[in-house]
């Protein structure tokens, strides 16, 4: 029966038992592949480090549950009264009327026999001069004044700032009229809903490859379908801090308020850290401070706010530079190659105090100048893929920031939904949650594959949710660093 089976398929090659060239076992037609597999890295090189850009909130806030739509807070007002924008008329016989103009009073809280101090600033008069005087009548936003000098500096159309620093009354005559309530201003945040997904089919899945990985929070392991799983949670948990620092309220007026195309994605935005800071906290627009005078500008405009003792100020990689080269140069080193020692007014840093022949380190993490100003570096502003990526040159980088002072420690304001005063510090997130619903950070897997079976999806998805505000409290004790307007 063995003759029944064709001579063919036949062998093309005869291997040999041993390594000998043989014409039985030589490969005419060689492939490269045929013989070779190539190397393959299991491992996954990790080119651009730790990727993740947040910790910053985690670093100066905290985190407090909220049930509401709306985060309403108060914070106390000045406890003196000043107005900067006064215009004078009627000046005659030492008496001038003042008018109120600045921006948001409705009522003046200047009062009859209350002692004033009235200097120019622009208009009629010369600007810089001064009178003191005494209240003698009070209507709606106007009110008269009759000078103590015989000689009145303050003349009519003059602009002028006018704060209150005393009172004086006659013998056996009745007190003050009127009272003045706690000036406190007010300030709301909405929470908005943050969503991501990460969706894989059955089928993929069943095809299971391997890579070994490290993660940015130090997990280490082998992955598959799961790796791009555990990336989409890494960028939402960026995108929870970033959404907080960079969000905006929607405008009345606006494309996202009015559109209808797409009635799922929100139109209500929210307040975020550079918007509040930009609006109603202090500004610094020329690029980075880089002299002591800068920085003395800032400690001036500092005691005029909270007068915090210890700020940290999260900057660039360029800020950070600046920070550590003016700080060099008040070391007065000699120039290299001129010998000596440190110059008599050089100041003195570390055990060795920079000596020219020690190591000399210029990277410097705080200093002392009125306040303490502690440095590091923030990743958010130096990576290419968010602000890093944007242009940081001065002549055309309108609105680039390149650094936030941020104050240290809490305050105390009254919480609307506590109904009580309460201590929080100056940069804290509130997350919508109650006893049944938590959604300071959801996950959940939906679909019929990977274990879930909630619908016939031949699919596993993982869905990720949040709803969250930031509170800055306090934005006059904050500094923000940028070139030029928002």
């Amino acid at each position: 029966m063995a003759g029944q089976f064709s001579t063919t398929p036949t062998f093309a090659l005869q291997p040999a038992a041993e390594r000998v060239a043989l014409s039985t076992n030589y490969i005419t037609t060689f492939d490269f592949l045929n013989q070779y597999l190539p190397d393959t890295y299991e491992k996954e090189f990790e080119r651009y480090g730790n990727r993740t850009v947040s910790s910053f909130l985690r670093l100066v806030g905290a985190e407090l549950p909220s049930n509401s739509d709306q985060i309403k807070w108060a914070e106390q007002g000045r406890l003196h009264i000043k107005y900067t924008a006064c215009t004078a008329s009627s000046v005659a016989s030492g008496t001038a009327v003042f008018t109120i103009s600045d921006s948001g009073v409705a009522s003046a809280a200047v009062r009859i026999g209350q002692t004033v101090f009235c200097q120019i600033t622009s208009g009629a008069g010369t600007a810089g001069t001064a009178n003191k005087g005494i209240v003698i009548a009070q209507s709606g936003l106007t009110f008269t004044v009759a000078f103590y000098e015989a000689t009145v500096n303050v003349a009519n159309t003059s602009v002028c700032t006018v704060f209150i620093y005393g009172s004086e009354f006659r013998k056996g005559q009745s007190g003050m009229v009127g009272s003045l309530e706690a000036e406190d201003s007010f300030y709301s945040n909405n929470p908005i809903i943050l969503k991501d997904k990460y969706a894989v089919n059955g089928s993929d899945m069943a095809q299971i490859g391997w890579v070994e990985v490290t993660t940015e929070n130090g997990a280490t392991g082998y992955l598959w379908y799961l790796k791009s799983e555990h990336e989409t949670r890494l960028r939402f948990e960026d995108y929870l801090e970033t959404a907080m620092i960079e969000a905006v309220p929607a405008e009345a007026s606006s494309g996202a308020k009015t559109q209808t195309t797409n009635t799922t994605v929100g139109n209500m935005g929210s307040e975020g850290i550079f918007y509040a800071v930009n609006n109603r906290g202090n500004v610094w627009a020329a690029g980075n401070p880089t002299s002591l005078s800068d920085w003395d500008s800032i400690v001036s405009r500092l005691d005029k706010q909270g007068a915090i003792e210890e700020n940290v100020v999260f900057v660039n990689r360029q800020f950070g530079f600046d920070i550590d080269n003016m700080l060099a140069g008040l070391n007065g080193l000699p120039s290299a190659g001129t010998g000596g020692t440190n110059g008599a007014n050089s100041a003195s840093f570390g055990l060795f105090d920079n000596d020219v022949n020690m190591a000399l380190n210029l990277g410097f993490s705080g200093f002392r100048r009125g306040y303490d100003f502690y440095k590091t570096d923030w990743k958010y502003l130096n990576d290419p893929t968010m602000r890093g990526g944007l242009n940081a040159s001065a002549a055309n980088a309108t609105g680039t920031i390149n650094g936030l002072l941020v104050p240290a420690g809490s305050t105390s304001v009254y919480d609307q939904i506590m109904g009580k005063n309460a201590k929080r510090p100056f940069l804290h997130v509130r997350y919508r949650a109650s006893e049944a619903e938590d959604r300071k950070y959801k996950t959940w897997i939906t679909g019929s594959a990977g274990g879930a079976a909630t619908s016939d999806l031949d699919a596993m998805e993982v869905n990720f949710l949040s709803e969250r505000c930031v509170c800055t409290l306090g934005a006059n004790n904050f500094v923000l660093f940028r070139y030029g307007a928002a």
